[in-house]
């Protein structure tokens, strides 16, 4: 066993670089540059597609959609965030850290994910759908389906986390430890090939991994 987890290598992640004083400015808006800035509140639909953040923080802001589709996000913190969709399809998101509160919809669908943290949250839907993910740290949160079809899965590490439904079709992983993730059904067993599962795990997902083999159990 000790050999085993010798090659599991655990996400390289690190807080957002921040200064110690933020400055208060506009709300990030669709195609323009926010700079060392801190948001408590956004409006209700805030469209930042396409966006510069950086060295910025939000905190304890709720609304309805966070536009992010395109954005490019570099040290930034968001905590304690209510939401019911926050839509980053195609962005870039480097030493990103999410902590606290809940949101609906987290879309990061073909992604660039580096040195991101997602911690204690309540997140109903999760997709990473052919994102391409680098460091990435799920700790203590509620997932009810975690989307991950085609995504390219690189030193990804769950702790003390739950999923009802794991979609893993076409998944390409490496140094992906799932040990830390409570989950009731992969969606395809054969995908978690470079994963990383507990013997209590492997004991759970038994049956499913026979079905999938074409195996039949009788007593």
């Amino acid at each position: 066993m000790a050999r085993r987890e010798e090659g599991l290598i655990a996400p390289r992640v690190s807080a957002p670089d921040l200064p110690r004083e933020l400055g208060d400015g506009p709300a990030p808006a669709r195609g323009e540059e926010s700079f060392q800035l801190r948001w408590t509140t956004l409006r209700a639909t805030t469209d930042a597609a396409h966006s510069s953040i950086s060295e910025c923080e939000v905190l304890d802001a709720a609304l309805e959609r966070l536009d992010l589709t395109g954005a490019t996000l570099v040290d930034v913190d968001i905590s304690g965030l209510r939401a019911t969709a926050v839509v980053g399809r195609d962005a870039r998101l480097r030493r990103v850290r999410i902590s606290g509160g809940r949101i609906g919809t987290l879309d990061l669908a073909a992604a660039d994910v580096d040195e991101v943290e997602l911690r204690g949250i309540r997140i109903d839907y999760l997709s990473l759908a052919a994102a391409r993910v680098q460091d990435l740290l799920i700790s203590g949160c509620t997932i009810g389906t975690l989307d991950i079809p085609r995504a390219r899965l690189v030193r990804v590490a769950f702790h003390d986390s739950k999923s009802d439904e794991v979609d893993t079709r076409g998944l390409q992983a490496e140094h992906v430890d799932l040990r830390g993730l409570d989950a009731l059904s992969y969606l395809d067993l054969a995908a978690l090939r470079g994963t990383t599962l507990s013997p209590s795990q492997v004991e759970t997902l038994a049956p499913a991994f026979a079905s999938a083999l074409g195996i039949r159990v009788e007593m």
